[in-house]
């Protein structure tokens, strides 16, 4: 494989089988920041393009599998798939994690007074998400099954409270940057989710939680970002010709 340098994370994220796990090893950013230039994006990290292009090639050649959280299929499926796969754990983790959150910091908070900061930015980010979705599920999803159904059955597209769905995507992208700022500062409060030597199982559990729940959530964007949103834009979009 021979990368190029201008092509965007996006771009490989979607196309390259289990380039995001590569991605998220890396560290290189391919939700929010997708729309980077991979060699920029590379760069930003600190992971020169040659050893991207190696480890792209390995994960490529493990096996045959699809790109991880990329399946295939109508709008309708992965809406279905967001919906059971990420919201359902996005929900049961939010609450999971806070309990752990206090009950570490509460024990631990007195040696470790970076706790304090990972719990309360771990609310900040759960009282962003819980609207967030609210509204994916019970405006923007629903509509763009509308659309796609529309379009299978030869019928005008159905009328948009809010104009065009391209309006309702930017604020769910604008929000989605929101989080993944969130995530950068958790991550830096709790020194790249090294416990220190005196943790205790719930520390090390909490810190174990916090990084999945990231992986999570970058998976989680990164189909919303990279792949649903755009192929709403151009269904609707070809709707109108």
């Amino acid at each position: 494989m021979t990368l190029c340098a201008e092509k965007t994370v996006r771009e490989y994220a979607v196309e390259t089988p289990n380039a995001a796990r590569v991605f998220e090893k890396l560290k290189i950013d391919y939700c929010c920041g997708g729309g980077r230039p991979l060699g920029e994006a590379a760069r930003l990290a600190g992971v020169p393009l040659d050893e991207v292009e190696r480890l792209l090639e390995q994960a490529g050649d493990a096996s045959g599998e699809a790109p991880a959280g990329a399946p295939s299929g109508t709008l309708t499926e992965l809406i279905d798939y967001i919906l059971d796969k990420h919201h359902t754990f996005t929900r049961d983790e939010m609450e999971r994690i806070d309990a752990l959150a206090e009950k570490v910091a509460s024990k631990h908070g007195g040696n470790h007074p970076e706790l304090a900061s990972v719990r309360s930015l771990f609310r900040r980010l759960c009282d962003d998400l819980r609207p967030h979705m609210l509204k994916e599920e019970n405006i923007l999803f629903p509509y763009v099954k509308q659309l796609e159904q529309a379009a299978a059955d030869g019928r005008p597209r159905p009328r948009a409270p809010f104009g065009t769905v391209g309006n309702p995507v930017r604020m769910m992208m604008f929000e989605h940057d929101t989080a993944g700022d969130l995530l950068r500062e958790l991550r830096a409060a709790a020194a790249d989710y090294a416990a220190p030597a005196d943790a205790c199982v719930s520390y090390l559990t909490l810190y174990e939680a916090l990084e999945g729940f990231e992986k999570d959530l970058h998976q989680h964007i990164h189909l919303e970002n990279n792949v649903l949103f755009p192929r709403a834009i151009e269904l609707e979009e070809g709707s109108r010709q």
